[in-house]
């Protein structure tokens, strides 16, 4: 059976994948920094609902670039590689201290690429590696008030379009699932008003769901994905596109 790594699976969107990458039989490696209740219900739960499958956890801080041995040493087949942790940093960008810029840098884009150096050789024994990113639509358009979120999201998507043409021969594909507004726990820092704005902008008239995400992450990921690559996939509602 195949098998997958998500980083931030304790986060909304990473539990989410987690649930539909399990139910479609994937055995899962998932990581986790400081929700350590929230990642062991979900590995019961899943181990309970798929018995046949394998849950592991990972604990490791991605802003710490010498905790990521913690994951690769514990990863054995690897199918498939999900990008779903993340942080946003909200404010003027003179008022951000640059130790939060670097430790942003750090976790969005400097860690993925480091596991990537290390994990590839894995992902292109199985013939049909997949490597996703959750992305943002500012790493497109931007946003003020987010200037380094936006940048390192607009990175990761520079970063999928190389990396996509030196490992497609390998099997592998590369690209970015890039949401409007979620309804997550990270946008918990706006007050209602805000969110009933940002809401009343979506053509869809709705925030996206985890599991909205979660589907095109799991699209991505099959085997009948061979030909998709080097991509970022807008899944807005139609908003700021």
């Amino acid at each position: 059976m195949p098998a997958a790594l998500i980083l931030g699976a304790s986060g909304d969107i990473g539990q989410a994948i987690s649930r539909r990458l399990a139910a479609d039989g994937w055995s899962l490696y998932l990581h986790y920094f400081s929700h350590e209740q929230v990642i062991a219900a979900l590995q019961s739960e899943l181990q309970a609902t798929y018995p046949q499958q394998d849950f592991l956890t990972l604990q490791a801080d991605l802003s710490d670039l010498s905790q990521l041995n913690q994951i690769t040493e514990n990863i054995f087949s690897l199918d498939a590689v999900v990008f779903a942790a993340g942080v946003t940093a909200y404010g003027l960008l003179v008022d951000i201290p640059v130790a939060q810029i670097e430790a942003l840098t750090r976790m969005h884009l400097v860690a993925p690429m480091a596991l990537l150096t290390q994990l590839q050789s894995k992902l292109a024994r199985s013939g049909s590696g997949r490597v996703v990113f959750i992305g943002s639509v500012y790493g497109g358009r931007g946003s003020a008030m987010e200037v380094p979120y936006s940048t390192v999201k607009g990175a990761q998507s520079a970063f999928v379009r190389a990396y996509s043409q030196e490992v497609a021969s390998l099997g592998m594909t590369v690209n970015v699932v890039a949401p409007g507004a979620v309804a997550t726990k990270m946008n918990q820092m706006f007050d209602a008003d805000t969110m009933a704005a940002v809401q009343a902008e979506i053509p869809a008239a709705r925030l996206a769901t985890p599991q909205d995400i979660s589907y095109y992450v799991t699209m991505l990921c099959q085997p009948e994905a061979a030909y998709m690559t080097g991509q970022t996939l807008y899944v807005t509602g139609g908003w700021r596109q």
